[in-house]
């Protein structure tokens, strides 16, 4: 295999044989070929796409560069799911819990914020102690007896992807749909899952622009996960609005809790939540169909057994054992709390979601740059969604902030973002499902 006839054998749009994609991956983890020859490539499958086949290829040796995980031995179906990104979702913190109570296991392997998208891992360093990085043995013990664990990505998973990435961001080569979809499903390959759901966001505070692009990438993925022998499944979700009320890290974390003992559940977080759980409890057999799983997934929420795993994974990988007892006392509060209110009455019409996760990044709750530092206390909390009706003077959004200069900030965006006119129509969270 020549990197350079490789290469051009893309660039005029003609088949990749699979068996060159892995030997091209290879060589770029063993140096025999250059990242300037990886940016080549990756701008030629920008312009002329990949195959199924040649997806799945890529996917593959994107996978076997580093560590396959392996669960045997574990009595337990191997599940989790990944999301798209977006803003107010902590969908992780309830499903992967949900889903341990009705018997499966949920080796959830994470990523931080991105963007203006929160992420999974700077949620859960807002509980003081509790660490992403466990060893294996930690995590694999977790996993088997609680059966659900939180965590970030190990170096040696997928490794070659971390490096493709890295060159697809600075040659302007991250929107293209097959590369997208090897570099999401190499990590969860490499994760060794018996079952995998997708949540593929799509409106104002998702990465892909339309709904078509949504779709678009949603079959992408079915389509080369089940191709590379993972059952899998997808919904489309939509980001036209916060999915929680909160938004930011440990607001967020505070209305998981708050969701998982009942205290408050956001109607549209519920549905998007168990209808994920109601898929991974019948993707591995824990559940006759996503019917029978919506049933065991709500009974497991109700009646406490989820809330009960969530606190008890958290004390296993070194946070409080009382957290969700006392989660006010744990977790990071802002200096400065203060609520925005309506200018005049109307109804929220419209939200621009992205600004609100721009807003959480310009209160210190997100990054501009990767090695930032996240402040986890700031955030956005009883975010109004469409359709809710304010009077002059009402609050829309809580701000937590550290002064009065990131109130300031955050409010700009906020106010920026929310639209008041006519009630818009009724618009569903889960919009539609595919599966393989």
């Amino acid at each position: 295999m020549l990197p350079q006839e490789f290469i051009r054998q893309k660039r005029d749009g003609k088949p990749l044989d699979p068996a060159e994609i892995k030997a091209f991956i290879a060589g770029f983890e063993g140096e025999r070929v250059t990242e300037g020859q990886v940016a080549a490539f990756a701008m030629a499958v920008f312009f002329n796409g990949l195959e199924r086949q040649e997806t799945v290829a890529l996917t593959e040796a994107m996978r076997d560069s580093g560590d396959v995980l392996d669960w045997s031995g574990i009595d337990r179906p191997i599940v989790d799911k990944h999301s798209t990104g977006g803003v107010g979702d902590n969908v992780s913190l309830m499903l992967a819990p949900i889903v341990a109570a009705c018997g499966g296991a949920v080796p959830m392997i994470s990523g931080r914020g991105l963007g203006h998208t929160g992420g999974t891992l700077d949620k859960m360093e807002s509980i003081p102690g509790y660490s992403v990085t466990p060893d294996n043995a930690l995590f694999r013990k977790v996993t088997e007896e609680i059966g659900c664990a939180i965590i970030g990505q190990t170096g040696r998973l997928a490794p070659a992807d971390k490096r493709f990435y890295g060159i697809r961001d600075v040659t302007a080569t991250v929107e293209s749909i097959p590369l997208i979809t090897a570099s999401i499903l190499s990590k969860k390959l490499a994760a060794g899952l018996q079952g995998l759901v997708l949540d593929v966001k799509s409106g104002s505070g998702a990465f892909m622009g339309t709904e078509g692009e949504a779709r678009a990438l949603a079959q992408s993925l079915v389509a080369v996960s089940n191709g590379a022998g993972l059952k899998t499944t997808a919904l489309l979700t939509g980001m036209d609005e916060s999915l929680a009320s909160d938004a930011g890290n440990a607001v967020e974390v505070r209305n998981a809790v708050r969701f998982l003992t009942g205290a408050h559940r956001d109607p549209r977080l519920r549905e998007v939540t168990l209808a994920l759980a109601a898929e991974m409890l019948a993707l591995v057999g824990l559940a006759s169909d996503p019917s029978d799983g919506l049933r065991k997934a709500g009974a497991a929420l109700d009646d406490g057994r989820a809330a009960d795993i969530f606190g008890r994974m958290v004390h296993a990988l070194g946070g409080p054992a009382d957290f969700v007892e006392r989660m006010d006392e744990h977790l990071p509060r802002a200096d400065l709390v203060r609520p925005i209110e309506a200018d005049v009455a109307g109804t929220v019409a419209g939200v621009d979601t992205r600004a609100l996760g721009l807003a959480v990044v310009a209160l210190g709750g997100g990054r501009t740059r990767p090695q930032d530092a996240v402040d986890h206390a700031v955030g956005l909390a009883g975010l109004a969604g469409l359709g809710a009706t304010l009077e002059k003077g009402e609050p829309f959004c809580t701000v937590h902030a550290r002064d009065e200069e990131g109130f300031r900030r955050a409010e700009e965006f906020v106010r920026r973002a929310y639209t008041f006119g006519q009630a818009p129509g009724p618009r569903p969270a889960v919009i539609d499902r595919f599966e393989g």
